[in-house]
């Protein structure tokens, strides 16, 4: 029984942040300016291809897109849903 209470929590956890996620890209889309393009998503990253003078504003959609999705699944809650954005000129550097 332990460990179907262990998968259980996991389950909703991970659904959860699927849900979360998913939220965070479709309110991204919506807000980043052309030629911006979401490319890739996988598991905790994000990642944007734009031109290098967009950077401050892509970042700020990415910020801003988080906070929406949080208000969208949580509502008005004090718990805190960090996203850390950072700007480079290849996905290698991405970290």
């Amino acid at each position: 029984a332990r460990d179907r209470g262990r998968f259980t929590r996991n389950f909703v956890v991970q659904g959860t942040a699927a849900e979360w996620a998913l939220s965070l890209m479709a309110v991204l889309r919506g807000l980043l300016p052309e030629p911006a393009r979401l490319v890739f998503f996988q598991h905790d990253e994000v990642m944007v291809h734009c031109p290098l003078e967009q950077a401050e504003e892509v970042m700020a959609a990415v910020s801003s897109a988080a906070a929406e999705a949080s208000r969208l699944l949580f509502g008005r809650t004090p718990v805190r849903f960090p996203m850390e954005t950072v700007a480079v000129t290849s996905y290698a550097d991405a970290k």
